[in-house]
C-alpha cells in the first residue's frame, strides 16, 4: 500500500476508534507491512512509533477484547497524587473569599482560576487554570451565573477584610482559643396553622392543612432565633426570643453559649474571637452592642475581639451555611406550633460530619430604644485595631485606663 493509502486509511478510522483500538490497529497494519512497518505507519497515521510497536507486541502476546482503553495501572498519576499538599493549599486560598447561599452545601470564590493558579505555582506546584477549576468542582465549588449576587456598593477592603478575618480566625484556633459566627437566623411566625416552606413524608392525599395567609399572629409574636456557631468544634447554640432582637439579646446568647458550651470545651481559653455581619443587633455601629460585650468580657474573663463582615457581605459568614442552612433542612414542611416546638427543632438537628447543636427558649425582655451615653461608651475598655478599626476590635476584661493601641 502506498504511503497516501496509508494516510488515507488511517485519516478515516482513527477518529472512530478510541485509544486502544487505534493501537492495535496501527499494529496490525505495521504487522502486515513487515519490515519498517512501525515507521510507515506512525507517519500515515500520526501515532508515535512507540505506540505502533506498542500495538504490534500487544497483538504478538495475544491480545483480547476488552472494555479497558488501558492496562491497569497504567496513565499518568493525578495531580493531587503527585503534589500531595496542592488542594489543601488550594483550599487556604480560596476559604477567606469562599460564600455560599445558606439554602445551599455548594460555595464559590470571587477568585479567578487564573489567578488561584498562578498563586498556587508561586508556592512551587505545577497546576495550570484548567485544572484549578476542576479541583474546585471536585471541591463542591462552582461557577456560578450572576443572578442574585449584587451586595450594593462594595467596599475598597472587603477582600482584605475577608482575609483579615481568616487570618486571626486561623491564629485563634492554632492557639486553642474559641472562634464563634454569630448572627440572627430569620425570624419565624409561630402557630400550629402557618405553613413553613419544604416538604416532609405523610401519609397519601393526607397533607397537614395551614392557612392560605402567613399573617402574624398578634397573640403570638415572632420567634427570634439567634445562633451562635463554634468554628473550631463544629458545635451550634440557637437562643430563641420571644420578645426583640437587641444587643443585649444576642449578647445573651453568647453568654449562654458559654456557660453551657463554651467554658467546658475551653477551660484554658484566654481569648475569644467573634465574627459578625456589619449590621443588625450585632451592627459595628450598635452601642449597646460594645456595652453588652464590655459586661460580658468582664463577667467571663475573656479578651473578646469582634471581626466585622463588610456591609452587604453577610452571606459570607460561617454561620449561614454551617448551622441555618442545616436548620432550615431540618424543619422544611413543619409547622413550627409553639418556641418550644422550634428549640426541639433546632436540637434535633444533625449532619453526617458531627454537627451538634444546643438550643433554649429564651423569655426574657429586650426593649428597644435604650440610649447608650457617650460615658456608658467610654468606659468600655475597647481597642480598635490598626486595620479598620471601626470594623475590627478588642474588648478587655480591664479597665479603661489600661488600655494600648492593638498591635493587630
Amino acid at each position: 500500500m502506498s504511503a497516501e493509502g496509508l494516510r488515507e486509511f488511517f485519516e478515516s478510522v482513527v477518529p472512530v476508534l478510541d485509544e486502544r483500538q487505534r493501537r492495535l490497529v496501527a499494529g496490525g497494519v505495521a504487522r502486515a507491512l513487515g519490515r519498517g512497518g512501525p515507521t510507515r505507519v506512525s507517519e500515515a497515521s500520526g501515532l508515535s512509533r512507540n505506540t505502533v510497536v506498542a500495538g504490534v507486541k500487544e497483538l504478538a502476546a495475544g491480545a483480547e477484547a476488552s472494555e479497558r482503553v488501558r492496562a491497569p495501572g497504567a496513565g499518568r498519576r493525578f495531580l493531587i497524587d503527585e503534589q500531595p499538599g496542592l488542594l489543601v493549599a488550594l483550599d487556604d486560598l480560596v476559604e477567606p473569599t469562599a460564600r455560599g447561599d445558606p439554602m445551599s452545601p455548594l460555595r464559590w470564590t470571587s477568585k479567578s482560576t487564573e489567578n488561584l493558579a498562578r498563586a498556587l505555582v508561586a508556592k512551587g506546584f505545577r497546576v495550570s487554570a484548567d485544572t484549578v477549576g476542576r479541583l474546585l468542582k471536585a471541591m463542591d465549588y462552582s461557577l456560578q451565573a450572576p443572578a442574585k449576587q449584587l451586595e450594593g456598593a462594595q467596599h475598597a477592603d472587603r477582600n482584605e477584610q475577608f482575609e483579615y478575618i481568616n487570618t486571626l480566625s486561623s491564629k485563634q484556633l492554632a492557639s486553642g482559643n474559641p472562634v464563634i459566627s454569630v448572627d440572627t437566623k430569620k425570624k419565624e411566625l409561630v402557630n400550629g396553622i402557618k405553613a413553613n416552606g419544604g416538604k416532609e413524608y405523610q401519609p397519601a392525599k393526607t397533607p397537614q392543612r395551614v392557612d392560605v395567609h402567613d399573617f402574624p399572629d398578634p397573640e403570638m409574636p415572632k420567634a427570634v432565633p439567634y445562633g451562635v456557631y463554634d468554628l473550631g468544634a463544629d458545635e451550634g447554640w440557637m437562643s430563641v426570643g420571644d420578645d426583640h432582637d437587641t444587643a443585649v439579646f444576642a449578647v445573651q446568647a453568647i453568654r449562654r453559649w458559654w456557660q453551657v458550651m463554651g467554658a467546658e470545651r475551653y477551660p484554658q481559653a484566654k481569648r475569644l474571637l467573634i465574627t459578625a455581619d456589619a449590621g443588625g443587633s450585632n451592627s459595628y455601629r450598635n452601642r449597646s452592642w460594645k456595652v453588652e460585650l464590655g459586661r460580658l468580657a468582664a463577667e467571663i474573663g475573656l479578651e473578646i475581639t469582634v471581626c466585622h463582615y463588610p456591609p452587604g457581605t453577610s452571606k459570607w459568614n460561617k454561620i449561614e451555611h454551617r448551622l441555618f442552612s442545616f436548620i432550615t433542612k431540618n424543619w422544611r414542611g413543619r409547622p413550627l406550633t409553639s418556641y418550644r416546638t422550634i428549640v426541639e427543632l433546632v436540637g434535633a438537628t444533625k449532619t453526617t460530619t458531627g454537627l451538634k447543636v444546643l438550643a433554649e427558649w429564651d423569655q426574657g425582655s429586650y426593649p428597644t430604644g435604650v440610649t447608650i451615653s457617650d460615658a456608658q461608651l467610654e468606659a468600655v475598655p475597647h481597642q480598635p485595631h490598626k486595620w479598620h478599626g471601626e470594623w475590627n476590635y478588642t474588648i478587655l476584661a480591664k479597665s479603661r485606663s489600661h488600655l494600648r493601641r492593638s498591635d493587630n
